[in-house]
């Protein structure tokens, strides 16, 4: 499985000079989740130190940090503090506002940026974009207020929250225009996505890293399988015809490209009919990108500190198959599962969060499995977890 790489053509620009910052450096990340602990493992393995702010004060990254500033994101000394002390910020997921980024940028380097970051934090904004781009999109209309309700014909659906919605979250299944207005209410009488429910054969997803100077490297297309809204497994490569899917990685170039993006992002299509929709973007390491920590010469986490910093971007072929499940606090809730009979499965590699209390629909960890009957694997592991 090759990786993909495009460089500015050759007398071509670049985008922005590129600022490079060295090993010893001094690192931010908002957000103190399980991707930004992984970013903390690769930045202090390559030398760097990081500053981790996120209002948690168990945060899963914090604990591995230099420093852990526990505040909150728009917190003005807090923002000082990272400004004062940083050569770079990064984030570890889009609900960061998109506010403190613009403040940070002020007095260092951010990506990726503000304008990007608030682009994928709002589903109306993120697909006009995708439209006015000429990307393809699930047919959809979007809901200001009451009177758009009566416009409405794409049916059945899915009526999304515009922003604060994640994993599953924030959404509604309708069937037709009795059920609209109640789901509507529902969910707060705010604007809202409407999109149309088309017949799909998968969901897969394309991770790539994108430097100032607009070199690009993307990942081995993934595999997706959703629970209640919460990835489930992820099978790499995806199995669907190569022709599909070097058009998904070249898809997910332009669209980084079109946004100027610096830059892990991750990119979600839905495979309709025989052709990619893009479903939506995720401006930041990926749950399904993490088979890259196991199988692939360079992680995802690491990718977004060289692009961050300006470096060479990584290797990103695929090494191995891999599937990855994830590992909910639903399956920890009865007392932990047998780890033992878990790592016994073929290429098994575990990896927990460190995070203290397991609640239902709530991250853990994840289960890698490497090998070519890998997603025999990611079956069985899913059946010892309980999950159906």
């Amino acid at each position: 499985m090759r990786e993909v790489s495009t460089t500015p053509a050759a007398g071509q620009v670049a985008e922005r000079k590129t600022t490079r910052i060295l090993p010893g450096a001094t690192i931010g990340v908002l957000g103190g989740g399980q991707l930004g602990r992984y970013f903390v493992i690769a930045a202090r393995q390559m030398g760097y130190r990081v500053v981790v702010l996120d209002p948690d004060p168990d945060s899963p990254a914090g604990a591995l940090a230099e420093e852990h500033i526990c505040a909150a994101y728009e917190d003005p000394a807090a923002l000082a503090r990272i400004a004062a002390s940083c050569a770079a910020v990064t984030t570890e997921f889009e609900s960061v506002p998109a506010a403190a980024l613009a403040q940070l940028a002020q007095h260092c380097l951010v990506a990726p940026s503000a304008d990007c970051v608030a682009v994928a934090q709002d589903r109306a904004r993120e697909k006009r974009f995708l439209q006015s781009n000429g990307f393809p999109v699930a047919p959809f209309i979007i809901v200001e207020n009451e009177a758009d309700l009566d416009a409405a014909h794409v049916f059945p659906a899915i009526l999304k929250v515009a922003t604060q919605g994640y994993d599953g979250k924030g959404q509604v299944q309708v069937a037709g225009p009795d059920d609209l207005r109640e789901a509507w209410m529902r969910l707060g009488r705010g604007r809202c996505v409407l999109e149309a429910l088309l017949p799909l054969e998968c969901e897969v997803s394309v991770i790539l890293a994108r430097t100032a100077a607009g070199e690009v490297r993307s990942y081995p297309v993934a595999e997706n399988r959703h629970r209640d809204g919460i990835l489930d497994t992820t099978v790499v490569p995806a199995r669907i015809a190569p022709l599909l899917a070097e058009e998904a990685r070249a898809m997910a170039a332009r669209i980084a490209e079109c946004l100027g993006y610096v830059g892990v992002l991750a990119v979600e299509f839905f495979v309709s009919q025989g052709r990619l929709l893009v479903n939506e973007i995720a401006p930041r390491p990926h749950n399904s990108g993490h088979f890259t920590l196991d199988a692939c010469p360079t992680s995802q986490f690491e990718q977004q500190l060289r692009a961050l910093c300006g470096l060479p971007l990584g290797d990103t072929q695929l090494l191995v198959p891999a599937a990855m499940v994830n590992i909910l606090g639903d399956a920890m809730l009865p007392g932990a599962p047998d780890w033992a009979e878990l790592l016994a499965l073929p290429g098994a590699k575990l990896h927990l969060y460190g995070k203290r209390e397991p609640r239902a629909g709530r991250k853990m960890g994840h289960l890698t499995l490497l090998g070519e009957r890998a997603a025999e694997g990611a079956q069985l592991c899913r059946e010892k977890l309980g999950i159906v």
